[in-house]
């Protein structure tokens, strides 16, 4: 299946997913270069924006990310990535086991909202 890095600039996000439980562990983003070391290496490689390079996540913590199955969206233009955690299971470099820990508290307006169809 063919990947569409040219809708933003050349880079997808990639969300990443514990494939034991389902858990959200973090979001990346990918190019084209890191899309196929990923393949390759069998580990999730992501494209730092900030720093203009590829890297390998947990190649310095050793938390490192093995690829088990990947899927796009309909749209071809985001990545779900299901992985397995090697090393303390940690994924998040605040030391949690997902970068998603940090709650928006929702108006009352909205939190109590009828939802109509």
């Amino acid at each position: 299946m063919n990947i569409d890095f040219e809708k933003m600039q050349g880079l997808v996000p990639a969300i990443v997913q514990d494939a034991g439980n389902g858990e959200i562990l973090m979001l990346g983003f990918m190019n084209r270069d890191a899309w196929e070391r990923t393949q390759s290496l069998g580990y999730v490689t992501f494209y730092s924006r900030t720093r203009n390079k590829l890297w390998t996540k947990g190649e310095t913590s050793g938390n490192r990310l093995k690829l088990i199955s990947a899927a796009t969206d309909c749209d071809r233009d985001s990545l779900l990535i299901q992985v397995e955690i090697e090393g303390g299971g940690v994924v998040c470099h605040e030391g949690t086991r997902s970068c998603f820990t940090k709650t928006i508290a929702l108006s009352s307006v909205f939190a109590t909202a009828e939802i109509r169809t």
